[in-house]
């Protein structure tokens, strides 16, 4: 396997497709690639993705503002994402809620810096603990 190709397997992973990208991150090390490579391959790929969805998510926000301030529910949900969305994002590297995690944290306008420091971080140090086992 290639670089390119962990980096674009690592990149549709982390969208809302269903796709693994630690078993092609596996297979990667175990075809002989350097761990630094495949780190960076498979971190630099998911982290873009995730900086994706959470701009789907922030322009998702203008589409849907109308409708969600007009429902009590709706704009309960928005502030609870705004108020603890950075807890959320410890959340964020897990299979399945992580990846809408980076669309809603998007769409309650989280700090983008913060966005990518938690969430990006915590997509390497995924990588990086895989690579030890």
């Amino acid at each position: 396997m290639t670089e390119f190709a962990l980096f674009i397997s690592a990149f549709l992973a982390a969208t809302i497709l269903p796709f693994s990208s630690e078993l092609a991150f596996l297979a990667a090390l175990k075809s002989g690639m350097p761990f630094s490579h495949a780190m960076f391959a498979a971190s630099s790929g998911n982290i873009l993705a995730i900086i994706l969805n959470y701009y789907l998510g922030y322009f998702l926000y203008e589409a849907t503002k109308r409708k969600l301030f007009h429902s009590k529910i709706g704009k309960r949900a928005f502030l609870m994402g705004h108020k603890y969305g950075y807890y959320a994002l410890a959340l964020s590297w897990l299979p399945i809620i992580g990846d809408p995690l980076t669309i809603v944290a998007g769409l309650v306008r989280l700090k983008f810096v913060w966005f990518v420091i938690i969430a990006g971080t915590l997509r390497v140090l995924r990588y990086w603990l895989i690579g030890l086992i």
